[in-house]
């Protein structure tokens, strides 16, 4: 059982009742899971205030609490008071598993765009060079041969932690997560310091009533990255790059297209063959070699780049790099499934305006036949989203089918007639059909030469979410089922 001064450590704090000079069981943080001897700590959440549930978790055998507010609690029971309990937890929780990501070498990457597909990368280039790496992702951690899938981009601080200690437990000797802007701002991530941390871009997103109050606070989370690891790599070209080094504590290098840049890209050239898009350029700079990559688009190379300079500092070959780049894929993220030597398919998760219009542009420049988008939008959501992603579709594609996306409490036709709304302020063709298995034979069955088809939306996910139920759905289970029908098996 760890002594409680020794979890308290490395923390300021004040002990306003009782004694810190105790063992506890268990940190916990839900009052649900509270026991004899337990730590609990009283998040203030959005919906639940866990200094609430003092008397509750006191009564159920908890031996200390800790708080940011004053609380009434029971004799007999250690009160610790800090400024801040998820910061708090945080350190608590480093310290309860024995601080298991100084045992490790972490990367942290941040930015709107380009996060987890540069995390698959990273694992993919280090694997190869022998290193094993353990991955906390938007899609999934995986941990050895365990993968677990994810709630939050970035897992509340304890979970963060007790996925370190079983890396370290496994064998990792790095780990390479998604630093959302919101994991920075509740601290989920304090208590450690990133190896490595990297900005990869930022556009105005995730500002709203539950996220960010501004923009000028999204750029002020994505910046505290930069006072929490001993090396920033961040994107030169990107327009907010001062604003995002404001105050660091870190070295610097930077990755883009610009010439300045450490590790810079030149002679971009698109590589187009049936039911294949890719990209090739020359990397310069700290590194000099030709690279390949089977995922299009100018993004894939800002991605490709952020891997090679971060691997750059794990001692990686060349070739180790330009094999592993080619390999390396992410599920639902410009995933190719092959359907035809004729036509392109492949699934993306663009699921607002933005990334919608990032795809359909950079499928554009691979000059396709007739560029077909298939997506719908998400129930009890913005009604914005809908008809932003309307007149996108409507204004980029050649053909749109509008289709079911996770409908949650509203019905698909309202949903739809939304995604209407906007695509009628365009020329774009298109047409509806809410069953989305129906919608893709569509696509596939109308599929010309040279096509490109991009089912946009759901990307990894493997439900559809309709009254509150979540019902298995897997575009790439739709794509077979669809071509064994067609092909009459």
């Amino acid at each position: 059982m760890p002594a409680l001064k020794k979890l308290l450590e490395r923390l300021d704090y004040q002990c306003v009742q009782g004694n810190p000079d105790i063992e506890i069981s268990h940190l916990i943080y839900d009052s649900r899971k509270a026991g004899k001897d337990d730590l609990f700590v009283c998040i203030k959440g959005t919906a639940v205030d866990g200094h609430k549930f003092v008397g509750e978790v006191a009564q159920k055998g908890a031996a200390a609490i800790v708080v940011q507010e004053d609380v009434e609690a029971p004799e007999g029971v250690t009160v610790i008071k800090v400024e801040d309990t998820r910061y708090a937890l945080a350190l608590l929780s480093a310290a309860y598993f024995d601080h298991p990501a100084e045992k490790m070498r972490v990367i942290g990457v941040t930015g709107t765009k380009g996060k987890t597909t540069t995390t698959y990368m990273v694992k993919s280039i280090l694997e190869s060079a022998g290193y094993k790496v353990g991955l906390i992702g938007t899609i999934e951690a995986i941990i050895g041969d365990e993968v677990i899938p994810a709630s939050n981009t970035t897992p509340e601080s304890y979970i963060i932690q007790e996925y370190f200690h079983k890396m370290v437990e496994t064998g990792c000797d790095c780990c390479v997560m998604e630093v959302s802007s919101q994991g920075l701002m509740m601290h989920r991530t304090a208590g450690f310091v990133f190896e490595i941390g990297i900005f990869t871009n930022i556009e105005p997103d995730h500002i709203g009533p539950n996220e960010h109050a501004s923009f000028e606070e999204y750029l002020a989370c994505k910046s505290m990255l930069f006072r929490q690891c001993r090396l920033g790599i961040v994107n030169k070209d990107d327009a907010h790059v001062e604003e995002i080094l404001k105050g660091h504590t870190c070295e610097v290098e930077t990755f883009g297209f610009s010439k300045d840049a450490d590790i810079h890209a030149v002679n971009t050239k698109l590589v187009k063959r049936p039911g294949y898009l890719g990209v090739a350029y020359t990397v310069e700079g700290l590194l000099n070699f030709d690279v390949e990559i089977d995922v299009p688009g100018k993004f894939s190379v800002y991605n490709s780049l952020t891997a090679i300079a971060i691997c750059h500092h794990f001692n990686v070959s060349v070739e180790d790099m330009k094999k592993a780049l080619k390999e390396a894929k992410t599920r639902g993220r410009i995933e190719m499934v092959k359907v035809s030597d004729e036509f392109t398919l492949m699934i993306d998760y663009a699921h607002n305006a933005m990334s919608l219009e990032s795809l359909l542009s950079t499928l554009k420049e691979y000059g396709p036949e007739r560029l077909v988008c298939v997506f719908g939008c998400g129930g009890n959501r913005s009604k914005l989203r809908r008809y932003e992603m309307g007149e996108v579709s409507g204004r980029l594609a050649d053909f749109t089918i509008i289709t079911s996306d996770n409908p949650r409490f509203e019905e698909p036709q309202a949903i739809i007639d939304d995604i209407k709304t906007g695509i009628e302020k365009t020329d774009g063709k298109y047409i509806e059909i809410i069953d989305r298995k129906e919608a893709i034979r569509y696509a596939i069955e109308h599929g010309k030469p040279g096509d490109v088809i991009v089912l946009a939306g759901k990307g990894h996910e493997d439900y559809q979410e309709i009254k509150g139920v979540k019902h298995p759905m897997d575009e790439r289970v739709l794509i077979a089922e669809v071509l064994k029908e067609l092909h009459g098996e």
